[in-house]
């Protein structure tokens, strides 16, 4: 698997995983965001749920193989 990366990249993922492992202890704490905001996520999850269960509108075909 070495092999198919090059050492750059390498290099770079690994300073990319120190990163995110220093910098979260290094920056300050941040606010919590606004509670609109913490509710988007679960509207998008009810849209695609909803997407998901309700019957839809295409003309059912009998050359279907199950």
């Amino acid at each position: 698997m070495v092999r198919f990366f090059r050492v750059v990249s390498i290099l770079i993922l690994v300073s990319v995983t120190a990163l995110m492992v220093v910098l979260p202890l290094m920056l300050p704490s941040l606010p919590p965001p606004p509670l609109v905001l913490l509710f988007f996520p679960v509207g998008i999850m009810a849209v695609l749920m909803l997407l998901a269960f309700v019957p839809s509108e295409a003309p059912m075909t009998t050359n279907v193989i199950v």
